[in-house]
């Protein structure tokens, strides 16, 4: 997306990336870069000339990327994202450009280790979740597929938050990631694009009578400036961009101000006008945080847009082959403002007539929808939209008579549906469907899990599916083995290659061969010592955390639940069955349990109340645990703080057993269960999301499936779920429930955990934790039988990494450039 490049001829690989030159750049970059002697120099300017020794590497293959692309004039795809969880970026270039070997030999010449160095690795603030995470494994797989395309965020300050811990409590602080600089991005600032807010419309005509609109009496507008980071291929000459938006004031100073004495107002503008990228998500719970996030979102689509549009036209004079040559692809409904200000550019910038505009619009966009939960369905009250966007808000009403024009036509009185469809809610307050409007203006609508897909048609969209027969498709989301097994999990990926060979970094499918290996006893042990050795390294990482310092048993079944916190996620159920063990070992100390420890780690949204509670209870249940001497050594429990890709990295690897405990028809898909499998965790889950695949793939008789399904919720909703009645049934369960309520574990406060069991009690348990916790507790008596038989174990271990070939993010980027762009990877 760099286009005005020059021509370059680039030197071979064996010229530029000897261990001798790569030291000698490295030295270069610390003495003219970072003006610092070897004497002077931290570990933090090593780091810095490291990864400017790299970067110029790959700045080589990006000029000569973005060329191609010019010259050839290929379809591209563009990634629209709010979201980029792109990790540390150090060890993943130089795993994807084949020379950490040689940059680990020549920083030993210079006396430093590159475990050192990657300590000091920055983990860009761009993301939440597994929505950003995805995104990155998108980036990742479309350049080692050499696929024509760009991605484009928000340049986040200071991303969503860096959690602390204090007193069991998440505390928010600011994760300002960028305070030491980021030498991975270029910036830009010849890519500025104005973005406009407020204002009114104004409408006339032009001498053909043809009615134009203006945007008139805009303000508070800001300018997008352009961040550029690079994403390589694996082993190849592709290198892609990464285009992120930073918000700029139109005015830098107030000098007016400024010379009145009025210092204070002379920058305020400034300052004001910059907030729209300084962070993540926003808290909306009022409604100058939901001003905010709307603002996000539309600077960051309009910028992208206007970024496209400046690109194409640098080949075309005209727009009829737009679609041709541009594919949007919308990560959720968050950048879907994109729609109707692409109808507004085309219209009112480029003067094309709404038909015409429309068309192109619809043959561009494709929607990937991430949520079955109605609540998380995005929408935009039409007052806040009239206010900030009022030109948008036009378009939409447009787009959205017309669309019921024509169900009215294909199904007359059907006021129901047309209720239903329509992209504008108007009770109870009137407002605008987002996942509606990203439904009627993309030409494909895509589950990411099979499950996910086939709910999306029945139960969120029925009408909108028999309205556009074939536009709803399935793409299981994926993830890239080059980041989630060859770079965190190095001594796996050093016996996959002894035994099966390499080429399963870039085909998947080839992890298909280990189950000739499974039963192979000398192999099972290989596999036992590598995830031994992930498990005491996990250890070590735990001992020596400042915000942790605590010693756990690597002998011990290792328990996982990392991910977002949240009601419908079940950590709560989890923890109950924690508390069940807990009562077991104190009851009867020389039973033969087999000891656990579990590991909790995961963010919770700073408005989330009840997120932040189960957070505590974790923390609180914790405490109680780890410090009764009667249990220690059998039952250890672990939050761990700040949940990141890197330590996801450092997590996964040492993982036995996955827990994927959503409730059935919750989860779109989740990746941590595909992470966590193809490192050789056995799953115990739901039949929800990507788990109904992953048992497909490896097994039913290798995965710990237990609970309701989507069809059995919904059937027990309907009939009437009862959560009273499965409390007063079950002994254990009782009990469990009971010290959480009777502050057993906050004995200071024993009410603090009321909302939860009120949750649970009084207001109908939404998420069916009562109803799953006989079957959970059962399969996990299941999970210990079969962990104290390490062969059958390991053997099932085996099977499960084993069948996570259609996992990958390369199968999923693939089936999106044959079932929805159109796009071909471009040869050199």
């Amino acid at each position: 997306m760099n286009d005005s490049v020059p021509d370059t001829k680039s030197s071979s690989p064996s010229e530029t990336n000897g261990v001798d030159v790569i030291r000698d750049s490295i030295s270069q970059h610390l003495k003219y870069s970072q003006a610092k002697s070897p004497r002077t120099a931290t570990i933090m300017d090593y780091y810095n000339s490291i990864a400017l020794t790299v970067r110029d590497r790959l700045v080589e293959k990006w000029i000569e990327t973005q060329n191609r692309y010019f010259t050839k004039d290929p379809k591209r795809i563009y990634y629209l994202s709010m979201e980029y969880l792109v990790g540390r970026a150090l060890s993943n270039y130089l795993v994807n450009l084949d020379f950490k070997k040689e940059v680990c030999r020549a920083i030993e010449k210079l006396g430093l280790e590159l475990e050192e160095i990657e300590q000091s690795d920055i983990e860009a603030g761009l993301g939440n979740g597994g929505l950003g995470r995805l995104a990155a494994c998108y980036m990742d797989s479309l350049a080692t597929l050499g696929i024509p395309a760009g991605g484009y965020g928000m340049r986040y300050e200071y991303g969503i938050f860096y959690q602390k811990i204090i007193d069991g409590f998440q505390v928010e602080t600011a994760d300002n990631w960028l305070r030491k600089g980021y030498p991975w991005e270029l910036p830009r600032p010849d890519y500025l694009y104005p973005i406009r807010f407020y204002g009114h419309v104004q409408h006339t005509s032009n001498k053909e009578g043809r009615g134009i609109c203006h945007w008139v009496d805009s303000h508070d507008d800001v300018m997008a400036m352009a961040y550029d980071i690079p994403i390589p291929g694996y082993h190849n000459q592709t290198v892609n961009n990464l285009r992120l938006w930073s918000a700029r004031s139109t005015r830098e100073f107030d000098l007016g101000s400024f010379n009145e004495g009025d210092y204070v107002q002379a920058v305020t503008h400034k300052h004001e006008s910059e907030t729209l990228s300084k962070v993540l998500y926003p808290n909306d719970s009022n409604m100058q945080g939901k001003e905010l996030r709307l603002k996000q979102e539309y600077f960051f689509v309009s910028a992208s847009l206007q970024d496209i549009l400046r690109r194409y036209k640098r080949n075309h004079s005209t727009f009829e082959q737009f679609p041709q040559k541009v594919a949007i692809q919308l990560n959720d409904t968050h950048p879907a403002l994109a729609i109707p200000e692409l109808i507004r550019l085309l219209m009112d910038r480029e003067h094309r007539p709404w038909d015409e505009a429309w068309e192109i619009t619809i043959k561009t966009f494709a929607y990937t929808n991430h949520t079955v939960l109605p609540e998380a369905l995005e929408k935009w009250s039409v007052d806040l939209l009239q206010r900030v966007l009022p030109r948008h808000l036009e378009i939409i009403y447009h787009i959205n008579q017309d669309f019921l024009n024509r169900v009215q036509v294909s199904h007359p009185g059907n006021n129901a549906m047309l209720e239903k469809v329509s992209i504008v809610e108007e009770k109870p307050v009137k407002s605008i469907r987002m996942s509606n409007l990203a439904i009627v203006g993309s030409h494909s609508v895509n589950g990411v899990a099979a499950l996910h897909s086939d709910i999306l048609k029945s139960r969120v969209f029925p009408e909108f599916n028999k309205l556009f027969p074939g536009r709803f498709i399935n793409v299981t989301n994926g993830i890239t083995q080059r980041l989630w097994l060859k770079s965190c999990n190095p001594a796996l990926a050093d016996l996959l290659n002894d035994t099966i060979g390499d080429k399963w970094v870039t085909d998947l499918s080839q992890m298909k061969k280990l189950r000739n290996f499974a039963e192979d006893e000398n192999f099972q042990k290989r596999w036992r010592d590598v995830k031994m050795l992930n498990k005491i390294r996990l250890a070590k990482y735990i001992r020596e955390d400042k915000a942790l310092r605590m010693e756990i048993n690597p002998n011990h079944l290792l328990d996982i639940q990392v991910k977002r916190i949240h009601e419908y996620k079940r950590q709560l159920l989890c923890l109950l069955h924690v508390i069940v063990l807990y009562n077991r070992f104190k009851e009867n100390p020389n039973c033969d349990h087999v000891p656990r420890t579990v590991l909790f780690a995961g963010k919770a949204a700073p408005g989330y109340h009840m997120a932040k509670l189960i957070i505590k209870l974790i923390t609180s249940v914790a405490k109680r645990v780890n410090q009764d001497g009667q249990t220690a050594d059998k039952l250890r429990i672990v939050f761990i703080p700040n949940y990141s890709v890197n330590k996801a990295e450092g997590i996964i690897p040492g993982a036995d057993l996955s827990e994927q405990i959503s409730t059935a028809g919750m989860e779109a898909s989740g990746t941590g269960n595909m992470k966590l499998a193809l490192n050789g965790a056995l799953t115990i889950g739901t039949l929800d999301g990507a788990n109904v695949e992953i048992k497909n793939e490896v097994g039913e008789d290798n995965i710990f499936i237990f609970g309701l399904t989507a069809e059995q919720v919904d059937e027990l909703k309907t009939r009437g779920y009862n959560p009273q009645g499965y409390y007063e049934q079950n002994g254990e369960l009782k009990r469990a429930v009971g010290m959480i309520r009777d502050g057993y574990f906050s004995p200071d406060h024993p009410h603090l955990f009321q909302p939860l069991i009120d949750s649970l009690l009084v207001q109908g348990d939404r998420f069916m934790v009562l109803a799953d916790f006989a079957s959970y507790i059962k399969t996990q008596k299941e999970v210990e039988a079969l962990f104290l038989q390490p062969n059958e174990w390991t053997r099932k271990s085996i099977l499960n990494a084993a069948g996570m070939g259609l996992f990958s993010s390369d199968r999923a980027i693939r089936q999106y450039c044959e079932k929805i762009w159109n796009v071909h990877p471009l040869p050199k």
